[in-house]
């Protein structure tokens, strides 16, 4: 029986009406009219010239990101998906998600896309405050925003609400309005995560004035909690889902499952079995530039192999995101090192009270999720 990991696509759609000023994305300003019907035809090709590597393994999930994916017709949708269906096996169960941006939310786009076979909807609100969404650069507003969450908790079984706290200028009380407005549509899962300033970014260039280290952590404490009351497990650490609703490609990626990654800028990750039975690792990704991409004869642009020395930290670095990380038994498995290469490393973590001391399971303390950093700081060494 084979023991590669599971396989997950992602798809790269990389237009956006604009760039948000804190997104570091592959994203570009999309054109008066989009090439939709040549995009999809590139996707396509792109992932036929993948396909190899892929194995006999059917696909988990599909996560088709942006850029704003939502840009692109319900028809667009479904002739991709209907081609990558085409082209390779899809799980019986597999989860289906499309990224969507309230400014460009129709119903009926929501309908046709539920109709192309997406299955899960996750919608970048960030905010329902509408001076914040401003700072932003965010294309809607608080009405749009919630209209789209109320059609997408009707249309769709699984739903994903994308929102930001420690936004410029942000009290605790304005960070806690914005969670508890989107509870109130009751989303299966969501991403609650703090504003950071990544490099190449207009905030990087003029940096906005973020809430002080105090107001962070009473908002992040204040959210955790309201968050549970609700039901919702912090499951990774800005990730909480209902009972069933984990987000299963992002679970894939956290516990070094495979995928292949198409489009404009998309990064894979595959693994396979050399001839002597040795686990092989190696990542591609694709041309950032849209127009360049859809030329095949550039469209990859860079593919190399993860060493073995550098696996446990590449690992660790997906894993230990994860509240109750992962089991023991898939290290080996997904990275093909020796679980005694890392032994001195777990002692190390044990004693600094950063991991727990578990036979079965690979989990940080909550210590150990606080101070994540200096936990992933020893497999460097």
């Amino acid at each position: 029986m084979s023991l590669l990991p599971p396989l997950s696509l992602y798809v790269h759609i990389p237009w956006c009406v604009r760039k948000c000023p804190y997104c570091d994305f592959n994203s570009h300003a999309a054109p008066e009219e989009l090439p939709e019907a040549d995009y999809v035809a590139a996707l396509l090709d792109d992932l036929e010239s993948d396909l190899p590597l892929a194995g006999d393994r059917p696909l988990q999930s599909i996560f088709i990101g942006g850029g704003t994916p939502s840009l692109f017709s319900a028809d667009a949708i479904n002739r991709l998906m209907l081609g990558v269906r085409e082209r390779i096996a899809l799980a019986e169960d597999a989860e289906i998600t499309l990224e969507a941006n309230p400014g460009t939310f129709e119903r009926e786009r929501f309908e046709g896309y539920h109709a192309a076979g997406i299955n899960r909807l996750s919608i970048g609100i960030q905010s329902f405050n509408a001076e914040h969404l401003k700072q932003l650069g965010r294309i809607h507003n608080p009405d749009e925003a919630c209209r789209a969450a109320e059609a997408a908790v009707a249309i769709f079984p699984r739903v994903n609400l994308d929102l930001m706290h420690g936004l410029p200028g942000q009290s605790t009380e304005q960070a806690l309005s914005d969670l508890k407005q989107a509870l109130a549509f009751d989303p299966g899962h969501l991403s609650w995560y703090q504003l950071t300033i990544e490099p190449n970014t207009e905030f990087h260039a003029r940096p906005p004035q973020l809430p002080v280290d105090e107001t962070l952590w009473t908002i992040q404490e204040q959210g955790q909690a309201l968050l549970a009351d609700h039901g919702y497990d912090q499951y990774e650490v800005s990730a909480y889902a209902k009972p069933l609703q984990q987000a299963r490609h992002n679970l894939n990626y956290w516990q070094f499952g495979d995928y292949l990654g198409i489009g404009a800028g998309a990064h894979g990750k595959l693994s396979h079995f050399d001839a002597e039975g040795q686990l092989q690792i190696e990542r591609r990704h694709k041309l950032r530039q849209p127009k360049g991409y859809m030329d095949p004869s550039k469209r990859l642009a860079g593919q190399q192999p993860i060493p073995h020395d550098e696996r446990s930290f590449e690992f660790m670095m997906n894993a230990l995101r994860l509240t109750y990380g992962t089991e023991v038994d898939l290290f080996t498995q997904r990275t093909g090192v020796n679980f005694s290469e890392i032994q001195p490393i777990l002692n190390k973590a044990y004693a600094f009270e950063l991991l727990d001391n578990s036979d079965s399971r690979l989990a940080p303390t909550r210590q150990g999720r606080l101070f994540l950093n200096d936990l992933l700081a020893l497999f460097l060494d």
